[in-house]
């Protein structure tokens, strides 16, 4: 099965850790030996580095007993690392941002190798529950130097990303949402009530779970800010927590990391309104901004 070169990448970043680790090298020895960078050599493990195939016969070449069948194997996965991903296509051209568009293709690229996200969110609802106008709100919102065409496409992105809800196997979505996200007329009164319909849609797909964090819940660790966990499969590499803040994002997958985030996720979930009872407070703001957007825009002759 061909893999996207992400994807493609952590696998055979791990397969490379599990040949020096079966040959009893440090990444130093095999820096020394190779005269190359520790840098290097721990790029192409942690799937961040774009193989050459002269690097990785150089690596078997020294690790040794790698059985022919592997070898291709993991040639094509070199192969395959270096092809382009399906989010490509949208994101060429943008302009990046140090702190709010550092790599517009990334995430999408790490969602793509997930089979779950657990996600909370204290701001704006995650991309994978987004409706296209209010994703639009909130790119311009955040990328104002922007122009249109561009968020467009960041919008067009994010669409492209909800087919995994509906994939085989459709991606697993559980994301706490503070109750101040649904409060919030992101893109107006209108936008938002026709978001929150859309949230309610979503909200009944047996692969994704919203919870509602209410505000008698009070102030909680999680209030820090929004974050995700993906979960990855082994074969590809660790689970991944990214956090999104004004210095950027980050992608942490260290066990500690994973730990700490997990621990915060279970606080949350454990205060978090019931899934049938989150429903009810979605359905109740969408009322609100529906009549909100009534009384703002009243139909002519009534």
């Amino acid at each position: 099965m061909e893999q996207e070169p992400v994807g493609a990448r952590r696998r055979l970043g791990t397969e490379l850790r599990r040949l020096r680790g079966n040959a009893g090298l440090k990444l130093e020895d095999v820096a020394r030996r190779l005269a190359c960078s520790t840098s290097k050599v721990s790029r192409l493990e942690n799937g961040k580095g774009v193989p050459r195939a002269a690097d990785v016969d150089a690596l078997l070449h020294l690790y040794g007993g790698v059985a022919e069948v592997e070898a291709e194997m993991l040639h094509r996965l070199v192969t395959q690392s270096r092809t382009r991903g399906w989010w490509e296509p949208f994101t060429e051209g943008l302009r990046t941002d140090r702190y709010a568009l550092p790599a517009p293709g990334r995430y999408a690229a790490v969602e793509t190798d997930a089979t779950s996200v657990d996600a909370f969110d204290l701001s704006v609802l995650h991309g994978l529950l987004q409706a296209p106008e209010y994703a639009r709100a909130v790119l311009r919102a955040r990328l104002p130097d922007h122009a249109a065409w561009e968020i467009d496409q960041l919008v067009h992105l994010r669409r492209r990303r909800h087919e995994a809800l509906t994939g085989t196997p459709p991606l697993r979505l559980r994301s706490v949402i503070d109750e101040s996200v649904l409060v919030r007329a992101t893109g107006g009164a209108g936008v938002m009530a026709d978001q929150l319909d859309r949230l309610l849609e979503l909200s009944r797909l047996p692969n994704v779970t919203v919870l509602v964090l209410p505000f008698t819940a009070g102030v909680q660790r999680a209030h820090t800010g929004r974050f995700a966990v993906l979960e990855i499969p082994d074969e590809l590499g660790s689970d991944v927590v990214h956090t999104e803040g004004h210095a950027g994002e980050a992608f942490l997958d260290s066990a500690k990391d994973l730990e700490a985030y997990r621990r915060v996720l279970a606080d949350v979930r454990a205060d978090a309104l019931g899934a049938d009872a989150s429903r009810e407070v979605v359905a109740g703001y969408r009322d609100r901004h529906r009549a909100a957007d009534g009384a703002q825009h009243p139909v002519a002759g009534l």
